[in-house]
């Protein structure tokens, strides 16, 4: 089941094991889009993240496109550090070709659905990929369709609420 709702992706609803996915870029930088509020309410997601693009997170798998790092924000809440761009916005649009790499979102929503089928979770994510990554959410949003919520969990997407 896939739900859209409007709220704060950084606060996903429900009592069940959830896991919050957002897009990181393979250069290692965390400074832009939607890490910027992320970083404001948790402070572990990034400082792994930077570790583990410094191949300094011990028993991580390498730090390359498709890959997730899972980390645990809350008891029963994770953070899944999703890298699905390559290269980053402002140096991407010297080439014209946006950064986002929809097979690498792919093969990391795979390894994002057998780690909440294994903790029994709900996944909740902004529109990953869409943002400063440059995505089609239309096209983002069929693989989220084929490799979660087709496979029996649930997703939840946020919009924030329009401004005033």
């Amino acid at each position: 089941m896939l739900t859209y709702r409007i709220g704060d992706a950084t606060q996903p609803e429900g009592t069940d094991p959830k896991v919050l996915v957002h897009v990181c870029n393979d250069q290692g930088h965390w400074g832009a889009g939607f890490v910027l509020a992320l970083s404001r309410r948790f402070k572990a997601p990034e400082s792994a993240y930077r570790a583990w693009a410094k191949g300094q997170a011990d028993g991580q798998d390498p730090f390359e496109l498709g890959r997730v790092q899972f980390v645990n924000v809350e008891p029963t809440l994770w953070v899944a550090n999703l890298i699905g761009q390559h290269d980053i916005a402002r140096q991407a649009r010297a080439t014209s070709v946006p950064p986002v790499r929809y097979a690498a979102i792919r093969e990391g929503l795979s390894r994002v659905r057998a780690f909440a089928q294994e903790h029994q979770a709900s996944v909740h994510m902004p529109r990953i990929g869409a943002g400063l990554a440059g995505g089609d959410w239309t096209v983002i949003e069929g693989i989220v369709q084929d490799e979660l919520a087709s496979q029996g969990v649930p997703v939840t997407v946020y919009d924030l609420p329009p401004r005033p």
